[in-house]
């Protein structure tokens, strides 16, 4: 499954975000569901490794030109990135991929304690010429000092702070805050759960270079294959 991220001034679509699905039951578990599974049977590495190598050999194939892909991956099954990374690199090298179009992002249920470790990932990534991306600001674990420490590329802003988002809202000045910090520090934004109108017209007019979410275009086996989105309420699902 991917899911498109816009580029909200002119509805571009600048890439899609590779998502890890599965059902049992008739109940479709997430990537975190899924990482927990494997976890208790002590196959978290490999899950991980083996979700990012499918993303490059299934998705990025399917990727109209210049649009990027976004990769997940946890860091705290990567114990050592000279060793634990280089399934990824041979799957990208497999498939011919630019690595300039490959977005690597930190997904961490909880803070990551070690972050002269996290760092050395995220360079290990970028010295094959990828981008990196921090997920889930403003929602405990992704502190303002995970910015200034490991400077990504991108980060994405928590979707609890955009879902319901309104002129009058007191989370406003918190989300023009990290946005402004952020730029400030040459990192772009991605503004994820927007899911009405006037959350595309607020988190666009705060300054986000990116957005994410049902309406702007839902999971789907395929990325979107034209060059913009059309915005659809319709699209989520509550």
């Amino acid at each position: 499954m991917v899911q498109p991220i816009v580029r909200l001034h002119n509805m571009q679509v600048h890439g899609h975000e590779a998502l890890v699905r599965a059902r049992w039951n008739g109940e479709q578990l997430g990537a975190d569901t899924l990482l927990l599974a494997a976890a208790a049977h002590g196959q978290a590495r490999a899950f991980d490794a083996h979700a990012r190598r499918h993303a490059i050999m299934q998705v990025y194939p399917t990727l109209p030109p210049g649009q990027r892909l976004f990769i997940n991956f946890s860091p705290s099954v990567v114990y050592n990135p000279d060793i634990c990374l280089q399934t990824t690199f041979e799957a990208c090298r497999q498939v011919g991929a630019d690595f300039s179009r490959l977005v690597f992002e930190v997904t961490e249920s909880e803070a990551f304690p070690d972050l002269a470790l996290l760092r050395r990932i995220l360079e290990r990534y970028r010295a094959e010429g990828a981008r990196v991306a921090l997920d889930d600001l403003g929602a405990g674990h992704t502190s303002l000092a995970y910015l200034s420490e490991l400077q990504p590329d991108v980060v994405k802003l928590d979707r609890a702070l955009v879902q319901g988002l309104h002129a009058d809202d007191p989370r406003v000045p918190l989300v023009q805050a990290l946005i402004t910090y952020a730029h400030a520090l040459g990192i772009e934004v991605v503004a994820e759960g927007i899911e009405t109108p006037g959350e595309l017209a607020l988190i666009t007019a705060l300054g986000s270079d990116y957005g994410q979410g049902y309406y702007l275009g839902r999971p789907a086996a395929q990325p979107v294959p034209g060059p913009t989105v059309t915005p659809d309420w319709q699209s989520y699902p509550g």
